[in-house]
């Protein structure tokens, strides 16, 4: 086999199509894990809304779950939070605390 005939054999596959269909896929990855993590935001709210005064470990709770969705968004490249914060109704004591580790007895 010749190098012109390596080449025409490449044209022909086209490698630029298996690539496409890996990014898309990696695409599809990122918005599954960003709705999964966006899920947990949610019921983390909802369980820290229900927790009434004694919140302090759905307060805990919320906030890692928020930090880790955060990160997520950031990885993908939303830099920006303002809107989820209040589209999710992340309350600022949640954001006043995040990436805080309490201290292990």
């Amino acid at each position: 086999m010749s190098l012109r005939d390596s080449l025409d054999l490449i044209a022909m596959v086209k490698p630029e199509a298996g690539t496409a269909a890996l990014d898309n896929e990696i695409m599809a990855e990122r918005a599954s894990s960003l709705g999964a993590a966006e899920a947990k935001v949610i019921a983390a709210m909802s369980a820290l809304a229900a927790a009434g005064t004694d919140n302090t470990t759905a307060l805990a709770h919320g906030r890692s779950v928020v930090w880790a969705y955060f990160v997520q968004r950031e990885l993908i490249g939303f830099r920006q939070h303002t809107e989820v914060i209040q589209s999710l109704n992340i309350p600022p004591e949640v954001i006043a605390g995040l990436g805080a580790i309490e201290k292990r007895q």
